[in-house]
């Protein structure tokens, strides 16, 4: 007896039912919003522009984004692309200059540490767009490694920057575990047992010879307690909330550690030279980056004491974006302002760059078409930055706003998938060159103040 004819039926009736509907509606010239959204023959059946009108945006209630008029600035300055704003009027006046002196100091002397914290969803996960600010960045003004490496994810056979394997047996606490335990600001936290290991080479460093400094990243633990690095019996003490332990500073780019105790958290590993500029990508899959508010305080306190950063990056928006027709984002602005103070207050010698949300398509009467509500998104996001006295960049406007993720995903080579939401490595990697070229424009209009 076959078990499997039931369901190789009810696939096929459900698939000519499919298609009877969808070839129905397109002879007939009947629509239905829903259905629309994932007709079969769109893809197959061009269309006529005459044939099928696109329905401009239904005006919702929406209450203005309320704009503070601070002398000097102009928050039109949103609307640039390619361009980081602080929305100072005076275009003599760098962007982010505590951030431009300390990468001025660090190209003229080549000694010290610059160090950036990216966060953002699935747009930057597997180190896209990170991946080509870090090499950019670091080949201007120095610096080696990959930065902070979590023990695992969901993508780490796709990322490029390194290789890794890991053991089964680790535990993932995350923003998705009920109880809103005291996590990383990854959002993890990882528990493993004395049998379970985690390994990974860190593939962005090509010299052979460069020395990188390899660190297990891990919270309290009460006592010492040994691990096995690379070999070596290495004794692991935790007093504070966050701690940061070098394991090992030599020419390997390989870290393997087993033997944990399974009470200890550990939050990740840290690839990096002792001088120059390094990059950590913070990607978390379908977050809208106000569970970042879910971290403690104490925590990001003392991660900026033993692990600092002079720039922080928040890129989130395409998640907002779920429903086609929503036109009204003022509680992103409620909701991720706190998130942007927290921050702020914690991690007071970093500067604050918000990204806005890059485009995103849906079918409007069977047509693909730039979310309806983006420019919106875009505005409040930017009134979050400007009310919060941090610096903005435009990526919608800077992948060339509206249809702009159509036109990536439609060409030869394409920029973006075809779900019309994430840019390919193609895509990612001229974000992150634009992405340095506004940051340079920056360096190079600190450095004119100079002369």
């Amino acid at each position: 007896m076959n078990n499997h004819n039931p369901v190789i039926r009810f696939v096929l009736v459900t698939f000519f039912l499919y298609l009877s509907a969808s070839l129905l509606s397109y002879y007939i010239k009947t629509s239905w919003r829903p259905f629309n959204n994932i007709e079969l023959l769109s893809e197959c059946l061009k269309k006529d522009s005459a044939q099928v009108a696109v329905k401009a945006p239904e005006k919702a209630e929406e209450k203005p984004v309320v704009i503070e008029k601070m002398a000097s600035k102009n928050f039109n300055l949103y609307l640039s692309a390619k361009t980081i704003t602080d929305f100072n009027a005076d275009s003599a006046h760098p962007s982010m200059p505590a951030l431009m002196q300390k990468l001025h100091q660090l190209k003229t002397t080549k000694k010290g540490k610059v160090r950036i914290a990216y966060f953002g969803d699935s747009m930057i996960e597997g180190d896209l767009l990170t991946q080509t600010i870090r090499k950019l960045l670091q080949g201007e003004f120095g610096g080696s490694g990959v930065g902070f490496v979590p023990v695992a994810s969901p993508v780490a056979k796709f990322r490029q920057t390194i290789s890794t394997g890991v053991s089964e047996g680790w535990q993932d606490i995350s923003f998705k575990t009920p109880g809103k335990p005291n996590l990383y600001i990854s959002g993890h936290a990882f528990y493993g047992g004395a049998s379970d290991y985690v390994s990974i080479t860190d593939k962005s460093v090509k010299d052979s010879t460069t020395l990188i400094e390899k660190s297990i990243l891990f919270g309290r633990c009460d006592s010492t307690t040994t691990i096995n690095a690379n070999n070596h019996i290495t004794d692991i003490k935790g007093p504070a909330i966050f701690n940061r332990q070098v394991l090992s500073n030599d020419a390997s780019h390989s870290l393997r550690i087993s033997g944990l105790d399974n009470k200890l958290p550990v939050y990740g590993l840290s690839f990096e030279s002792e001088n120059g500029v390094i990059v950590d990508n913070f990607s978390f899959r379908g977050i809208t980056g106000i569970e970042l508010n879910k971290l403690d305080s104490n925590m990001l306190s003392a991660i900026a004491q033993n692990n600092h950063y002079d720039l922080i990056v928040f890129q989130y928006g395409v998640n907002m974006l779920f429903r086609p027709d929503d036109m009204n984002f003022n509680w992103y602005n409620r909701a991720f302002s706190p998130v942007v103070k927290k921050f702020k207050a914690c991690f007071p010698d970093a500067e604050i760059l918000m990204v806005s949300t890059a485009d995103r398509a849906f079918r409007y009467e069977g047509q693909l078409e730039s979310a309806h509500g983006i420019d919106s998104l875009v505005k409040v996001q930017a009134s979050i930055a400007y009310g919060t006295k941090s610096s903005f960049y435009n990526q919608f406007a800077t992948m060339g706003g509206r249809q702009s993720i159509v036109n990536w995903a439609d060409s030869t080579p394409s920029l973006a998938n075809k779900d019309y939401v994430h840019p390919n490595f193609r895509g990612a990697a001229l974000l992150g060159q634009y992405f340095y070229e506004a940051m340079m424009k920056e360096y190079h209009q600190y450095t004119r103040t100079l002369r």
